[in-house]
């Protein structure tokens, strides 16, 4: 590949709070910067989870209505199912060497990636500033989104 045709700038949402969610996001904006790739993380609804104070050490699996688990919505509804998917996956990701979420966001921002939140959803839910993370690097419009994506691949997570 030519190198006028690489990668080299991408935007990535992350719009939904679950562990198996944001994941993806998290592992595709690091590895994009260890390749030398210009990264922009855009957090939106419950995706903000992983950059909120409060929240992002307690993110959970989605057990209910996720049929990649294979777990009956039924079964998957029923108190500690949640819990326990979410320690067996989180050993899965110790034992691979995965960091948790903190780390994992505090890593991307050391690397210089670049971290925003959505200001329509932070509204929304009545967050502040200080509600988020340090490494949060603001919090913009969709439009501010869309400028600074400008050149550059948005993946939707």
């Amino acid at each position: 590949m030519a190198d006028n045709e690489k990668i080299k700038k991408i935007s990535i949402v992350i719009s939904k709070g679950s562990l198996e969610a944001i994941y993806p996001g998290l592992i595709m904006a690091n590895g994009a910067r260890m390749a030398g790739i210009e990264v922009n993380v855009f957090f939106t609804f419950f995706g903000m989870d992983a950059v909120t104070k409060k929240k992002m050490n307690n993110i959970k699996v989605a057990t209910v209505g996720n049929p990649a688990l294979g777990i009956p919505t039924m079964i998957g509804a029923l108190p500690g199912i949640s819990a326990l998917a979410t320690k067996m996956m989180k050993k899965q990701m110790e034992e691979l060497d995965i960091p948790p979420i903190p780390e994992f966001i505090e890593m991307i921002h050391d690397a210089g990636g670049k971290l925003y939140a959505c200001l329509a959803t932070v509204e929304m839910f009545k967050l502040k500033r200080e509600d988020f993370c340090d490494e949060l690097d603001g919090i913009i419009t969709v439009g501010d989104f869309y400028d600074i994506s400008t050149g550059g691949q948005i993946i939707f997570t």
